[in-house]
């Protein structure tokens, strides 16, 4: 029965299902560069594994000693002696595993760590557009399940294959020097063995690329809904996301039942062809033992040997599929790894000293795919210290402009400059220390109150955050708190509600001092009672001398720069933050120096508030549709 998409995404027929190649040389090439720092670690590891091999291959050597040596010539002191070489191959076998585990353990943790790393800085610097063509769900599984399908292959693959490989020619060679006959009788299942395993093989791909596509729905379905809880339980659909949930597990289910029926065939196969070699070891052996052409201790030899001929070849299968995920693991990651920054800085971009806050739009032009324009021949001049509100319907291109504004996007054509420099040959580290931005949906970090408003100005001691509270009108609330300051805020800032996330908001730009401000409708959630209480802080926000910092609530609002916050605006001074105001409120705009209409991605109309209502124009019927109540 369907219902409709059960969630948002790029379908099944995607990358995180593809496993790809067994083997890549491409691929494990960069694989083993992150393998280079550790070269000396890694020969340690061999040693241990050869030693592990080594003391396999003599147990059953050990065994013919036994027979054919002391109980056969019914000597308890050369038994004894055979006893101690058995136990102490064990106590090598047990310390070189040790060994060999602990140590590939060790190079692959720190690889994971490296990688993973290297992971983070890289998409601390990738644009916003990679974000916007990219789900969250999908980063996270690279940095989570794809550097682990990587530590799997580093940790154990790499050695058990060689270990593996070792093992098997090392039984190779001793069955074909104890009885070429036997060891023909022995390899002439090989055929069939190689069969069954290609006959596996075929249809292992397919069943784990299934298994693969399930859980990435599953995983898909559990964010959106885990997400977007809120949402389901406001329209009560507890019980058919449920069932949906129900389908999409369930089809994971069947998938993972499918590969393990698979496996339940496969292995126990192997087993049985080599119970069947080993059958026919003993039937011709025996015969050889009878005429006493073989001695007994060297058949029961023989037959541990075949026995363990078979134990490589099985784990050698396991391995492929392992290899698999690994290689395609490893495709997806550089894949990230290789994306481009697209927003960087130029070589000879400059360090931006401390702007005056001037910004102009010249002939700009926008498209967030390069091809459809969402912005069409800007041109805007900003002075210093001057307010500016864009107003205009959604979608007309407002949140496009301050986009352009911190360069967290290129211009298509044309140029933006702050002080008279384009800011693609600015050094992003010196305009974004100058440049605050205030969010409709203000996002906190995991932790405390006191460690999300420092988040702005790392280096501010306790007191400057608390005037900062006070300024945001935020420190009576904080104060209320159980634990004040260091009350945590939860994921998102989930325990406090969304005006009290927004004063915080404001005090984390407030601290942060910026040149430049950006207000991103950072009033729209806002209770009425709440605007009123931030409204002083947000006059000082757009309007106060940088130099200062009010430490209390009760100073009227007046500041250094001679701005009476409660009357209303000065005069746009260089000793001002330049401001630009994605408009909500009517309060904020009427209090802007300059108010831009913009309509489907053009300025259709500019100037003050009662200069566009006398033109009676677009900007007059969005006030009278849209702002005429809040009056």
């Amino acid at each position: 029965m369907a219902h409709g998409p059960m969630f948002v995404g790029r379908g099944p027929a995607d990358d995180e299902e593809i496993l790809g190649k067994a083997y890549d040389a491409r691929i494990m090439s960069r694989l083993l560069g992150y393998l280079a720092p550790f070269t000396r670690q890694i020969a340690l590891a061999f040693v241990f594994m050869t030693i592990v091999a080594l003391a396999n291959l003599a147990v059953p050597y050990l065994w013919k000693a036994a027979i054919d040596g002391a109980i056969a010539q019914q000597s308890l002191s050369a038994l004894n002696w055979v006893i101690l070489a058995y136990v102490g191959v064990g106590l090598v076998n047990w310390a070189a595993s040790f060994g060999q585990i602990y140590t590939m353990s060790w190079i692959g943790q720190r690889i994971v760590y490296n990688v993973r790393t290297q992971l983070f800085d890289h998409l601390q610097r990738l644009s916003f557009r990679y974000y916007d063509t990219h789900e969250v769900g999908r980063i996270m599984s690279r940095l989570l399940s794809d550097v682990g399908v990587l530590n799997e292959l580093l940790t154990g693959g790499i050695i058990g294959i060689a270990s593996d490989l070792f093992t098997l020619i090392g039984i190779i060679a001793i069955m074909i020097s104890m009885n070429p006959r036997l060891s023909l009788l022995a390899f002439a299942v090989i055929p069939i063995l190689g069969l069954a395993t290609e006959f596996w093989r075929r249809r292992a791909r397919e069943a784990f690329r299934l298994v693969r596509r399930t859980i990435a729905r599953v995983n898909a379905s559990l964010q959106e809904n885990i997400s977007g809880v809120r949402v389901v339980q406001s329209f009560g659909r507890e019980d058919l996301n449920q069932q949906r949930f129900d389908e999409v597990n369930r089809g994971h289910l069947d998938a993972n039942l499918y590969a393990a029926r698979l496996s339940a065939i496969f292995f126990p196969a192997v087993d049985l062809i080599g119970a069947a070699a080993t059958a026919l070891i003993i039937w011709y052996g025996g015969t050889q033992v009878l005429g006493q052409q073989l001695t007994a201790g060297a058949l029961v030899a023989f037959v541990l040997y075949a026995g363990r001929f078979f134990e490589p070849i099985r784990d050698l299968s396991q391995r492929y599929n392992t290899m698999q995920s690994a290689m395609a693991a490893g495709e997806r990651i550089f894949e990230m790894v290789d994306t481009a920054v697209e927003i960087a800085d130029a070589p000879d971009a400059i360090d931006l000293p401390t702007m005056r806050g001037e910004v102009r739009f010249e002939d700009v032009s926008f498209g967030y795919d390069g091809e459809t324009m969402v912005l069409q021949d800007i041109n805007l001049t900003v002075r210093p210290g001057e307010m500016v509100a864009f107003v205009g319907a959604t979608g007309a291109g407002k949140t496009s402009m301050i986009n352009l504004i911190g360069r967290f996007y290129d211009v298509s054509r044309g140029r933006i400059t702050v002080d008279g420099h384009d800011l693609r040959y600015i050094q992003m580290h010196s305009l974004r220390r100058q440049l605050g931005i205030v969010l409709q949906d203000p996002f906190l970090f995991s932790g405390s109150i006191k460690e999300n408003i420092r988040y702005g100005r790392l280096t501010a001691t306790d007191e400057e955050i608390v005037a900062a509270a006070q300024a945001a009108q935020a420190h009576e609330f904080i104060t209320a708190l159980p634990q004040g300051y260091d009350t945590p805020v939860g994921e998102r800032g989930v325990k406090l509600s969304q005006g009290q996330r927004q004063l915080i908001s404001f005090a984390r730009a407030i601290l942060a001092d910026p040149r430049l401000l950006i207000l991103d409708e950072a009033t729209a959630s806002i209770d009425t009672q709440t605007e009123q209480r931030i409204q002083q802080a947000l006059e000082y926000l757009l309007r106060g001398d940088r130099q200062s910092h009010p430490t209390s609530a009760q100073d009227g609002g007046a500041n250094k720069s001679g701005c009476d916050c409660r009357s209303g605006r000065t005069s746009p001074s260089p000793g001002l933050r330049t401001s630009f105001v994605i408009a909500h409120r009517l309060s904020t705009i009427t209090g802007a120096d300059k108010v831009v209409v913009i309509e489907q991605g053009r300025i259709v109309e500019m100037g003050r508030h009662e200069e566009l209502l006398a033109q009676g124009g677009l900007y007059y019927n969005l006030y009278t549709m849209s702002f005429r109540d809040q009056t």
